[in-house]
């Protein structure tokens, strides 16, 4: 499991959270500069959501602001090894 998705978010109510890759840890790199508050991002259309400040909306949840260009994912961990135990 090499290859990330095209859209990923760290929302459990999203349809595009995938907890088993998040626990792996995911970088962004975001117009060449990595990033460490994305909420989601695609790579397709080109844009992140980024926590804006400490606010939250009525829910408890970040506000956030969509930025646009291009995104580079990445895996931070290497995958574990199942054969090395």
């Amino acid at each position: 499991m090499t290859d990330l998705p095209d859209r990923l978010s760290n929302d459990p109510s999203s349809p595009f959270y995938n907890a088993e890759l998040l626990e792996r840890g995911v970088g962004i790199r975001f117009k060449g500069v990595e990033k460490t508050n994305v909420e989601e991002y695609c790579v397709s259309e080109g844009w992140v959501r980024v926590a804006a400040g400490t606010a939250k909306d009525r829910f408890g949840k970040p506000m956030t602001v969509k930025l646009q260009g291009p995104v580079e994912p990445y895996l931070r961990a290497p995958e574990p090894d199942a054969e090395a135990e």
